[in-house]
């Protein structure tokens, strides 16, 4: 029997993976899924986290656990961005190594790359250049929980590994107006004023900015894929000091066409402006996905299909989706 922690079962990430492995389990494999609220265990208390990883001694854990948002709530709340994820990373890491846990998979954030990183992003892009300062407390820590991963491996021989993914959305997003990442965001936006009737929408910036967006369903399958790989495969694709592997779809849209496809799928008519007083961050994050692709896995689920789905979700899910 295998014991696996997924800390953040309850985010749009953790809550997918828990769904696959869940379903593992249905079919037979052999496996306990352990999961805490935050209610029951803050994951940024190192003493709660120390209590719980030696009273559990799991097998494995993911680490799917984060405080996200987008360009508003990073902007909005930079220390809390770095210092809840910080905490997170470091006493999660550190305790499953002190309880003995030998396999430990860490999601970050394709964030953690230059601002004015070669494009397509590889692994190899990581600290060569300025971070985009509208996430930079956000993506530090991400960089730091990649670097603890490394750091324990080198010094311990323990299994820890580090995925970054693209922009994600899909079922379990934060649809919150103003802390969304903003493919949610549009989604809501879209969605009101196709029932209020309203003339125009304003999205933030030029719309020039181009995004790569992946679905959690694929994201969750990545993530257990990694997990999965023999140690042997996983060290050949990889090197000593570049232990992160990308996950994405290896294609990006405009932001200006992701408004129009949302707009498409909520049934919005009217007419679609930008703001360009508003930020739009770093113009192109598109991830170099060659290294996943090589060890055998790819992304399925496409752009329209994924938002429709999304969409869908959104609907059957507005008197109680996260805010």
């Amino acid at each position: 029997m295998q014991k696996i922690f997924v800390a953040g079962h309850r985010g749009m990430v953790g809550g997918a993976i828990l769904r696959n492995l869940q379903a593992r389990k249905d079919t037979g494999e052999d496996i306990t899924l352990i999961t805490r609220t935050h209610a029951e265990l803050d994951l940024t208390s190192q003493a709660a986290v120390a209590e719980f990883m030696q009273a559990e001694k799991p097998d494995v854990v993911i680490l799917a656990a984060a405080k996200v948002g987008g360009i508003h709530a990073n902007n909005t709340y930079p220390a809390e961005f770095i210092y809840q994820n910080l905490m997170m990373e470091c006493n999660v890491i550190h305790q499953a190594f002190a309880a003995g846990v030998k396999k430990l998979l860490q999601l970050g954030s394709s964030c953690i790359y230059p601002k004015h990183a070669e494009q397509p992003m590889t692994e190899a892009a990581l600290l060569t250049g300025t971070l985009e300062p509208t996430n930079e407390p956000y993506a530090i820590a991400k960089i730091a929980g990649i670097k603890l991963c490394e750091s324990y491996n080198r010094q311990y021989g323990v299994d820890y590994r580090s995925v970054m993914p693209t922009n994600l959305y899909g079922p379990g997003d934060n649809f919150h107006p103003e802390n969304s990442h903003v493919l949610p965001a549009l989604i809501r936006r879209f969605h009101e004023a196709a029932q209020n009737g309203t003339e125009e929408v304003v999205i933030w910036g030029s719309g020039k900015p181009m995004r790569e967006f992946l679905h959690v369903d694929d994201m969750a399958e990545a993530s257990l894929f990694v997990l999965d790989l023999d140690k042997g495969i996983y060290d050949a694709n990889t090197e000593p000091m570049l232990s992160h592997i990308n996950v994405g779809t290896g294609t990006d849209i405009t932001i200006l066409d992701l408004a129009k496809l949302v707009a498409k799928v909520t049934g919005y008519e009217g007419k679609i402006s930008n703001d360009p007083s508003k930020p739009d961050g770093t113009m192109k994050k598109l991830m170099d996905v060659s290294r996943l692709e090589k060890m055998g896995w790819k992304a399925r689920v496409g752009l329209e299909e994924g938002v429709a789905e999304t969409y869908q979700w959104f609907l059957e899910n507005q008197d109680n989706f996260r805010r």
